[in-house]
């Protein structure tokens, strides 16, 4: 069946126009003034028309955590996603032990062409391959050296799931590793790291595309060592993930790290938990107890523990903070991630891409979702 999007603002890469979209089957055909013919006629009733986001780094929300490992969580966080605005995802695991991370895997695997709600791309790894003196919200128990072998002794035969994966580039055999994973299509992204600016390069020039929730567990910027902050920033192909909740970046040195980046090589992501979208109270983090309140996800020493920001609020964030225009905003939710995973058909309203749109007011609050053309 045919549609076509009428009477709404429409969010291109580089500007925002009043135009119709065309859609066949999964697909955008057409953006033009030309009025449908007998096309199924989607009235966006004044909203803009966005592409779905794109969440490359989140644990949970609803009340469910990808460590859950069921179909029912995994669903759960699908649906809940999508109510933010987010169409496709990657749902992430966490440092925990190694049979824990192998069934979230298989999890994913089983069932991400089934979930409901948003799509699942792939899942991305945060951990186990981490400094302990920067494990953040990560038990440091379970943390174990970087080797190909430890790898796919979780990974199995599933590595074309594993779209990213964090590490600590200073662990012994992390250049191996990074090496190993060069061709496998899978990011590899520097996090939770004691690094020096110079070992951070050298995981770089070995293939590390990204940084894991910049600024936050990694070692800082300083004049004489640039640490892993610096390398990211200094790099032009690395992305930089971004957690714009207003608590784990101050929005000043969120303009600093965009002005350094570039309006194309920043991330917003949520590295949400289960709490996200709930009530205040205590919930979990792996087998850590989270408290939730005034915004904030705290470990019981005060560390914090991911956010339970939304990715339409972080767009939001990004708009009123960061001297963006509307559609740059939404650029760093949408086309970046894309590119930055090498889905060159996702992230853009755009002829040829698969029909991913959202549909938000003025206060990015979410209306109208669409996954491959079709009403969510």
């Amino acid at each position: 069946m045919k549609k076509c999007i009428v009477n709404g603002k429409v969010i291109l890469h580089d500007e925002i126009v009043e135009k119709n979209v065309f859609i066949d089957d999964d697909k955008i055909i057409e953006i033009s003034h030309r009025q449908p013919e007998d096309e199924e006629i989607i009235d966006a009733k004044g909203y803009y028309v966005s592409p779905g986001f794109i969440d490359v780094h989140t644990h949970g929300r609803g009340g469910s955590d990808t460590m859950y490992a069921t179909f029912e969580d995994l669903n759960t966080i699908s649906k809940a996603t999508l109510q933010t605005g987010v169409t496709s995802f990657l749902p992430t695991t966490m440092t925990m032990p190694v049979d824990d991370i192998a069934k979230a895997i298989d999890n994913i695997a089983t069932y991400k062409d089934k979930v409901e709600g948003a799509q699942v791309l792939g899942t991305h790894l945060e951990g186990p391959f981490f400094n302990k003196k920067y494990k953040g919200a990560q038990p440091e128990e379970c943390m174990i050296l970087p080797t190909v072998e430890n790898y796919l002794s979780f990974v199995k035969n599933h590595q074309d799931v594993v779209r990213k994966i964090s590490i600590a580039p200073e662990l012994e055999h992390s250049l191996e590793l990074i090496q190993y994973l060069q061709d496998k299509n899978t990011v590899v992204s520097l996090g939770h790291t004691n690094a020096t600016y110079e070992q951070a390069q050298a995981a770089i020039d070995a293939g590390a595309t990204s940084g894991t929730h910049t600024y936050n567990a990694m070692t800082p910027l300083t004049h004489r060592a640039p640490g892993v902050v610096g390398a990211v920033m200094i790099n032009d192909t690395v992305y930089a993930e971004l957690i714009l909740d207003g608590v784990h970046v101050n929005y000043a040195a969120a303009k600093a790290l965009l002005r350094t980046k570039g309006k194309d090589k920043l991330i917003l992501i949520t590295d949400s938990l289960e709490a996200a979208g709930l009530e205040n109270g205590k919930y979990l983090l792996g087998n850590q107890d989270v408290y939730v309140k005034d915004g904030e996800a705290r470990l019981i020493d005060g560390t914090l523990a991911g956010s339970i920001v939304s990715m339409n609020v972080a767009v939001k964030n990004a708009y009123e903070h960061l001297g963006l225009s509307l559609n740059e905003a939404v650029n760093l939710a949408s086309y970046n991630p894309a590119q930055s995973l090498n889905e060159p058909l996702l992230g853009e309203i755009k002829v040829g891409n698969y029909a991913d749109i959202i549909f938000f007011d003025d206060q990015i609050q979410i209306q109208q979702t669409l996954i491959k053309g079709q009403m969510k």
